[in-house]
């Protein structure tokens, strides 16, 4: 009969026993030392607007309303370049200094109309005090005016293409900057024979004091990017220093060869890092449209294959708790399942008080 007794003690013994309830009873017993408490640090579960981000790749390149593209106006053989790719120059400098045949024919034709405009008024003066004296007609005055006439717009005509070309006497001819900027592209070599009709710019010049980002979206993610999106522009030149602008543009068109869209983001330059051509990494952050409970990503805790978070309520009342992770954004993680808006975790050092918990 005793036996039969001291059965459910030995039952209850034994259960109390089992891992689980001395997981319990360490959990309910735990608190934590002062000096854990100096390590730690706790926030409160705030709900939030969801962020999301997307990475892009692109590459920084000039502002097309701020960059001017110099050709070479007439053809000849090079004779001196003053400036070199990067170099910052001012409007009106000479680039470059070209010697052509174009030019001293422009020379000639510009003497051909001053004599011909002083020949036309000699002829249309006489023309007038003959007809005055009654020795010709006014059609012979009409006609020398119509010769005076013609004369000048000739004159108007190569006097404004030495205006445009900036010729001065001689066979050569100074290319200048038609603005201020940067040298950001050269196409010209000392001693090279010119082509009037070359097609590729001898000079490309940049005001960069704000840049375009030019960066591909690839067509899985074109639904996600709108004009607007706060983007971060990060550069293989300066390491972690992030800069910072907006999408300003989105190109509604696919790249048949990198077959993804093209957005563009300006970015204020004023330090004048950033340079036409460098790669870029572009991380666009935007909102889902929804709230969850948001923490520290630091509050976050991932082990076997869970992640937990450390539920602070005092230091004898410490929370294992396992959540749902809906997504992570840079520091941020946000919470679809197991916490609620102002309980408040350990966002620093949690690692310790787990292990010390749950080890």
């Amino acid at each position: 009969m005793k036996h039969f007794l001291y059965a459910p003690l030995l039952v209850l013994l034994a259960s109390s026993c089992q891992p689980g309830t001395k997981h319990e009873e360490r959990n309910w017993s735990f608190s934590l030392s002062d000096s854990m408490m100096a390590r730690c640090e706790f926030a409160k579960a705030q709900t939030s607007d969801v962020r999301n981000e997307l990475k892009l790749f692109g590459k920084v390149a000039a502002d097309n309303n701020r960059l001017a593209q110099v050709y070479p106006l007439v053809g000849g053989n090079v004779m001196k370049i003053n400036v070199e790719l990067g170099d910052y120059v001012k409007q009106g400098q000479v680039l470059a200094v070209v010697r052509s045949g174009e030019v001293a024919d422009f020379q000639r034709q510009q003497l051909d109309a001053n004599a011909d405009v002083a020949l036309a008024e000699k002829n249309y003066q006489v023309a007038q005090e003959l007809y005055e004296g009654k020795l010709n007609s006014e059609k012979d005055v009409t006609a020398a005016a119509r010769e005076l006439e013609k004369a000048k717009a000739e004159q108007d005509r190569i006097n404004e293409i030495y205006h445009i070309y900036s010729l001065k006497n001689g066979s050569t001819i100074n290319i200048t900057a038609p603005n201020s900027g940067f040298i950001v592209s050269k196409n010209i070599n000392q001693n090279e024979q010119l082509r009037s009709d070359k097609t590729d710019a001898l000079f490309s010049i940049a005001q960069i004091d704000e840049v375009w980002v030019l960066a591909n979206v690839n067509e899985s993610d074109i639904s996600r990017v709108a004009v607007g999106y706060e983007a971060d522009i990060n550069t293989m030149s300066y390491g972690n220093q992030t800069f910072h602008g907006k999408v300003d543009r989105i190109f509604n068109a696919i790249d048949p060869d990198t077959k993804a869209m093209k957005v563009l983001i300006r970015i204020p330059n004023k330090d004048l890092l950033l340079k036409p051509e460098m790669s870029a990494t572009v991380t666009l952050r935007f909102s889902e449209n929804k709230k969850l409970v948001a923490v520290p990503a630091s509050a976050v805790i991932f082990d076997k294959s869970k992640n937990w978070t450390m539920v602070f309520k005092d230091r004898n009342n410490i929370e294992t708790r396992q959540v749902r992770v809906y997504s992570q954004v840079g520091d941020v993680a946000y919470i679809s399942e197991g916490l609620q808006e102002n309980e408040q975790v350990i966002s620093k050092n949690g690692i310790m008080v787990y292990d010390a918990l749950n080890d």
